[in-house]
């Protein structure tokens, strides 16, 4: 594997020990192959999942400004089939999610049976932006890394395989990829004035990752920290994940379609002997 899931829960992180960049020893040209590979793979996967009705998928994708989320989804979405994939942006909530608690938008969003939700920021944003900008007393915010948890073991005990995506990028990387928005008219459509302020708070959204992280990783919710300057390899590690967390589930899924052609197959020879007896 690429990048190793977290899944111990309050086991201290630093992103400042953990690269951004894509190894040296992978090569670009052979990942690109093994991507193709993996998205076929995930492609079939997710057909089974889809008439199985057994799971479902969460994938959480979380980073700071210009890390990659809307790339990373539309690699992850153009790989699978669009027939039960949904994907859902949290930004400012609005006034009427503001009278509900933190979750209620949330979980409105969760993926049936069979489906994907992907989730362009999420419900650790109450971790996150609300921390930094002090925009609720610390007791609160503090008190909702186990309601996430609670949360998250309550989709997961339903079907729902989640996981959860740290786009990490450094800090040059940022500015580069914010200058291109600038200069680049085809992407004016991202510029925020609040990316630029957002950098002066580095520091302090890296300790809050770093918690948030720490606090609300586990085998059925594990969080992977992915290199995200380069974006073939971002894509990798992401499509990656999401084949070898699934691939297990594979046999259960065939197996239950199967059991469904043949209740389907006994359904119909009986409507026959039925419509004969007529």
């Amino acid at each position: 594997m690429y990048v190793d899931p977290i899944t111990k829960r309050d086991k201290k992180l630093s992103l400042k020990d953990i690269d951004t960049a894509a190894p040296k020893k992978v090569n670009k040209e052979e990942a690109l192959k093994q991507q193709e590979k993996l998205e076929e793979e995930l492609f079939m996967l997710q057909d089974l999942m889809f008439g199985a009705k057994k799971n479902s998928v969460l994938v959480v994708l979380q980073g700071r400004d210009t890390a990659g989320k809307d790339g990373t989804i539309k690699r992850v979405v153009g790989a699978l089939n669009p027939r039960g994939v949904h994907v859902a942006s949290f930004g400012v909530p609005t006034e009427e999610e503001r009278e509900h608690d933190f979750l209620w938008r949330i979980h409105r969003h969760t993926p049936r049976l069979g489906e994907f939700s992907i989730f362009n920021r999420s419900h650790y944003e109450d971790v996150l932006v609300v921390r930094v900008h002090q925009l609720l007393p610390e007791k609160i915010w503090k008190e909702r890394y186990d309601h996430i948890n609670t949360f998250e073991e309550t989709l997961a005990e339903h079907g729902c395989l989640i996981l959860k995506f740290f786009l990490h990028i450094s800090k040059d990387e940022q500015k580069d990829r914010l200058l291109e928005r600038e200069a680049d008219p085809s992407k004016a459509w991202k510029l925020n004035p609040n990316d630029w302020k957002e950098r002066q708070y580095w520091g302090e959204y890296t300790e809050a990752n770093e918690v948030a992280i720490s606090r609300c990783s586990s085998e059925h919710a594990p969080w992977w920290v992915v290199p995200a300057d380069a974006k073939w390899y971002r894509n990798l590690v992401v499509t990656e994940a999401l084949v070898k967390t699934l691939r297990p589930y594979r046999e259960s899924w065939v197996k239950a379609l199967e059991r469904e052609g043949k209740a389907a197959k006994a359904a119909l020879e009986e409507y026959k002997k039925k419509e004969k007896a007529k």
